[in-house]
């Protein structure tokens, strides 16, 4: 008997120190420490998922005005190239055809600009003198002829003249007259040309230099220039393919890079702008500094998948740009696009 009330006094000793043991103090949940109750007045920081991206934006580059029905005759870049701006990509295969319009039409530029020279270059000194001498020889022969007619109109008042002569002599004087008429207007014309003649050598200029400059642009659009210097990401269309909806190739620059988070619209007011944060890369150890760079204008729906299962699927999220510190871009610059996780502080 006795044995029996030293197990049950053993017992009821033995449960509140288990309890102890798994719980604490009772008190202690009751009351938090000071410096807890500090930290819960403090604002707290925002997390948020994002992803990889470059400052300048992933460029898909096409076919400028349109890819249709048209097929990449070469690709002059491989991917992770760097090209400079400006730079020739590829080329389509309607290139040789609109390089020969393009040579047409500066030739038709230099025919037009070679007429309106020589119109304003009049004539030759050659010329000029011969038109100068024949304005001369028309002179003396109007003065001749002149002569002629006077010497016959005073012989009409005498039994010696004869009015069928005096005719003769006066169309004579007024051919001549018309002769020199005439070498003079050559003569003007070799010296200074009409001017509604320079007009329509101008306005013939003016329409070649257009022809020229639209054979020009239509050349260009055969050829894929590179709108930013930057690294070739991916190829999506090989020589003798067809341009397709993803365009020839992408592009960007490595040099900088965000990580776009997808903040929710309610924790949006406690972002603000250069604000510190932390970079969580999955399977990285590291993590890496950014700063709120750019805080997006509109809400609209997350499109970051997340791996918790009772997340909300239609979350309504604004989109933050950080830009990462040196130490991230040196590491993630072959990581575009990838998901990451972002602790912003307050």
């Amino acid at each position: 008997m006795t044995r029996w009330l030293m197990l049950a006094a053993a017992a009821l000793v033995a449960v509140p120190l288990a309890g102890l043991a798994l719980f604490g103090e009772p008190l202690a949940l009751d009351r938090p420490a000071p410096a807890a109750a500090a930290r819960a007045d403090a604002p707290a920081g925002v997390g948020a998922l994002g992803r990889v991206e470059p400052a300048s934006r992933i460029r898909r580059v096409t076919r400028p005005g349109g890819a249709e029905g048209v097929r990449v005759l070469d690709v002059l870049v491989s991917e992770g190239e760097e090209v400079e701006k400006g730079a020739i990509l590829a080329i389509f295969d309607d290139l040789p055809r609109k390089e020969a319009a393009l040579a047409q039409a500066e030739a038709n530029l230099a025919l037009a600009e070679a007429r309106r020279a020589k119109l304003l270059a009049a004539g030759r000194d050659t010329e000029i003198a011969a038109a100068r001498a024949r304005v001369a020889a028309a002179a003396a022969a109007e003065e001749s002829a002149r002569r002629d007619a006077d010497r016959a109109r005073r012989l009409l008042a005498s039994a010696a003249g004869a009015e069928a002569a005096w005719d003769r002599a006066r169309f004579a004087a007024a051919q001549a007259a018309a002769e020199r008429a005439r070498a003079e207007a050559d003569l003007a014309t070799l010296l200074a040309p009409r001017p509604e003649d320079v007009t329509i050598a101008e306005a013939e200029v003016a329409a070649a230099r257009a022809a020229v400059a639209q054979a020009r642009a239509e050349r260009d659009t055969a050829k894929l220039i590179a709108p930013i210097s930057g690294r070739i990401l991916k190829i999506f269309a090989r020589p003798g393919e067809k341009v397709g909806e993803d365009g020839v190739l992408e592009l960007a620059d490595l040099s900088a890079l965000d990580v776009v988070a997808e903040v929710f619209e309610t924790d949006l007011p406690r972002v603000r702008q250069g604000a510190r944060a932390a970079v969580v890369v999955p399977g990285d150890p590291r993590t890496y500094g950014a700063s709120v760079r750019e805080i997006g204008w509109t809400v609209g729906r997350s499109t970051i998948v997340s791996p918790d299962p009772v997340a909300a699927v239609d979350a309504r999220v604004v989109e933050v740009r950080l830009a990462l510190d040196p130490e991230g871009v040196a590491a993630l610059a072959r990581r575009s696009n990838m998901q990451v996780q972002v602790r912003i502080a307050p």
